[in-house]
């Protein structure tokens, strides 16, 4: 279960308050699309409509991770001249190649024989953030009130048991959670609609789902971990526009995921790895995998020479259409990677979190009357737009994705393959996960442990010199933002049954094992925290939780 901070607005401490019309929680793409199409929308209606947006980034896109090569069809639709109103460094995708690798070998696999959906001419190559920071200038400049370092910690309900708002976090707390003479108290934004744009595994949207139940009858989702840096490098190396897929190793067949490189701009390169976050062997390093993968001679030839100039990771969901809940309830919606809008099979979600905030301020606007939202209505609406909508179809054409590599990377890909060569994705089945990924994690018992080769500070580097390079800060002197619902658990089960998965899964060294008057104990470092959720999801017993700290805290990533 998770830690539940809603509260009813009747029984909540006295705060400063702000009304709305609408709130939006989260400063990502899908956030800010919504508040630029409602904007455009009270525009050509000739309607008053009040729209707050705040992100927990100390400035819109600091906490904002992706790939990214980027599929503009949603901007294209948002905002037709957005390449000129966003500014942001963009690289025209020009040669596609995917690659199956071993150890020493990498197989060109034909692009005429992969899926369309794994092909990415006429995608672009560029910064997330960048656009993000864009999108905000364009969404204040139609009116939009945004504000930055502010993270959204408690939902607020009424009697009725409707969303109305959020409050937001206190900020000046010791780590005993008492004020201190920096102490400043959050504030109650109260709405008449409120978007929960958080991107993955939102802290309210996760408690929105179990509240609800908007899960029920639905797949179970499953996650991703992303991996990235970005590196300068030779002239002579550089290939613009050239982008590189993988999958196979370092990562063996039970084991999902796959490792990138984008070219683009000045002589930059993107390079990651994804790794599911349903594997089976707590040994597994997500971040160790990732150096590895730099080492094989398809990546280290563009490489070496380099300099790597940012670092960061954040977790995606992957469970397709049949693990996206409900997508509203009483006061509010679900948007963006919050809900689960992202396809899988393309690594791609931009575009997906665009359109589905698109949709959802369209709807609003559909269920509007005399200034009063129609719940129901905005519900039916909601629904009924994405189900006509070309987003539902693409989700829908390669919902079977997941389910597919659960069954190992050379028979997924086969099975995933062949339903979209030869059915286009139509097949009469929809497949849904049962299993959390937490789930998948087996005992300690039945592994060796993963002896991975040591950092040479050139081409593969350890944890801290990579968090460095993500301009991550957190106040030490604050409440964990990082709790456990029993503190005995990291010893008693994780240590003995998984040899303390979390020591690995985390890709920022957060977790540490220490001994302390002869006792084992878990030394959470909280201050290296970014962001990336990967312990609120693949903790094996789900005793930690993630939560927002101080607003403007965590990563401040440049160029991500």
């Amino acid at each position: 279960m998770a830690i539940d901070n809603s509260v009813n607005i009747n029984e909540a401490p006295e705060r400063e308050s702000m009304e709305f019309d609408v709130l939006i929680v989260g400063g990502g793409p899908a956030g800010l699309s919504t508040a630029i199409r409602l904007k455009q929308l009270a525009i050509e209606k000739q309607i008053e409509l009040s729209v707050c947006l705040i992100d927990k980034g100390a400035e819109i896109g600091a906490h904002i991770l992706s790939g990214a090569v980027i599929d503009p069809r949603a901007l294209n639709e948002l905002l037709p001249d957005w390449q000129e109103k966003v500014s942001a460094d963009l690289t025209p995708v020009i040669t596609d190649r995917f690659l199956w690798l071993k150890e020493n070998k990498a197989t060109h696999l034909p692009l005429a024989f992969l899926p369309t959906c794994l092909k990415n001419q006429g995608n672009l190559i560029g910064s997330l953030g960048q656009i993000s920071a864009g999108l905000a200038v364009e969404a204040e400049a139609l009116g939009v009130d945004i504000f930055a370092g502010f993270a959204a910690t408690q939902i607020l309900f009424d009697t009725q048991n409707q969303v109305i708002g959020v409050t937001t976090g206190d900020m000046g707390l010791d780590k005993a959670g008492n004020p201190t003479a920096m102490y400043q108290p959050g504030m109650n934004l109260v709405a008449k609609m409120t978007f929960f744009a958080e991107g993955c595994r939102g802290q309210l949207g996760k408690q929105l789902i179990e509240h609800f139940d908007l899960a029920k009858n639905k797949g179970k989702q499953a996650y991703g971990l992303g991996i990235k840096e970005i590196w300068q490098i030779p002239k002579e190396q550089h290939q613009p526009g050239f982008v590189v897929h993988s999958i196979g190793w370092p990562l063996n067949n039970q084991t999902y995921g796959g490792g990138f490189a984008y070219h683009y701009g000045e002589n930059l390169v993107a390079v990651g790895l994804v790794v599911g976050l349903n594997y089976e062997n707590p040994y597994l390093s997500p971040f160790e995998e990732f150096q590895r993968l730099k080492m094989h001679a398809s990546f280290s030839a563009f490489l070496k020479g380099g300099e790597r100039i940012s670092y960061g990771a954040r977790s995606m969901v992957a469970g397709g259409l049949p693990a996206l809940p409900e997508l509203s309830f009483p006061g509010g919606a679900l948007i963006g990677d919050d809900a689960g809008f992202l396809n899988a099979a393309r690594i791609k979600g931009t575009h997906c979190a665009i359109k589905s905030g698109a949709l959802a301020a369209e709807a609003l606007f559909d269920s509007l009357e005399n200034g009063i939202v129609d719940h129901a209505v905005f519900k039916m609406q909601f629904k009924q737009k994405f189900e006509q909508s070309w987003l539902y179809q693409e989700l829908y054409l390669a919902r079977n994705f997941k389910p597919y590599m659960k069954k190992g990377l050379v028979v997924g890909s086969m099975l995933f393959g062949a339903e979209q060569l030869l059915l286009k994705g139509r097949s009469p089945w929809t497949l849904k996960l049962k299993h959390d990924d937490h789930e998948g994690l087996k005992d300690a018992k039945n592994f060796q442990p993963i002896v991975y080769p040591k950092p040479d500070g050139k081409l593969t580097f350890d944890k801290p010199s990579s968090v460095f390079l993500s301009n991550t800060n957190h106040e030490e002197q604050q409440p964990c933002h990082l709790r456990l619902k029993d503190n005995t658990v990291p010893i008693s089960i994780n240590l003995a049954r998984y040899s303390a998965p979390e020591t690995r899964y985390c890709p920022a060294g957060v977790y540490e094992i220490i001994n302390e008057k002869e006792q084992e104990k878990l030394q959470i470092n909280a201050q290296n925290c970014l962001h990336c959720k990967a312990c609120d999801i693949k903790d094996p017993m789900q005793n930690i939780t993630w939560t927002a700290p101080q607003g403007g805290e965590g990563p401040i990533y440049q160029g991500m």
